[in-house]
């Protein structure tokens, strides 16, 4: 059984993906700080919360730096604003975001209903490691307000389409992003927790 973390900026629910990943046979902890030596084969930071507070949470309240903590070798899903917090600036706040990919977080165009709340296709770009079984096209559960703009496009797998691209998946080195929660987009979403699980096996 893999061993994996959830840290908690103590924004919000994290119950269903708490369940989801349990149901795909991982053991899960809640943690809330990286000061004890990393025994996990996995991180997710989850979608709950604004951009200052949960980048102090990790920030701040660490004596160990997060980059530090996860290493080359630990799998990172960032689901929805913990994929935003991969970048280096968010316009929904002013702090500096973790920068292990470079770009921004953008609002998305007010002329779209935000936040933009619902089901969506994806569009599969390239292949991608937590996509493996996913079939271009497939439907999937957004609640967001921003969108990522990273400076190389090539980290981006998979879109989705509001009248505006919206990157839907990203990937790079070890850290996986979703701007949707697939702990709320059935079987879909289930395939894709277990591709990351694979991954924190390897």
């Amino acid at each position: 059984m893999v061993k994996v973390a959830i840290f908690d900026y103590g924004a919000g629910n994290i119950f269903s993906l708490k369940n989801s990943l349990e149901k795909n046979d991982a053991q899960v902890e809640i943690i809330t700080s990286f000061d004890n030596v990393n025994s996990y084969s996995g991180l997710l930071l989850p979608g709950v919360g604004n951009f200052d507070p949960a980048i102090k949470s990790i920030r701040d309240y660490s004596k160990t730096d997060f980059v530090d903590f996860v290493g080359n070798d630990t799998p990172v899903l960032g689901i929805c604003l913990g994929m935003e917090m991969f970048f280096e600036k968010s316009e929904e706040g002013k702090e500096k975001g973790l920068g292990v990919i470079d770009g921004e977080v953008i609002l998305l165009p007010t002329e779209m209903k935000i936040p933009h709340m619902g089901w969506n296709d994806i569009q599969i770009e390239r292949s991608s490691k937590i996509l493996e079984g996913i079939p271009n096209g497939s439907w999937v559960y957004f609640v967001h307000s921003y969108r990522v703009k990273p400076k190389n496009d090539d980290v981006i797998v998979a879109d989705s389409d509001y009248g505006v691209k919206v990157p839907a998946v990203v990937e790079y080195k070890n850290f996986f992003g979703t701007q949707f929660h697939p702990e709320k987009s059935g079987n879909i979403g289930s395939v894709m927790i277990g591709n990351f699980l694979r991954e924190c096996k390897k």
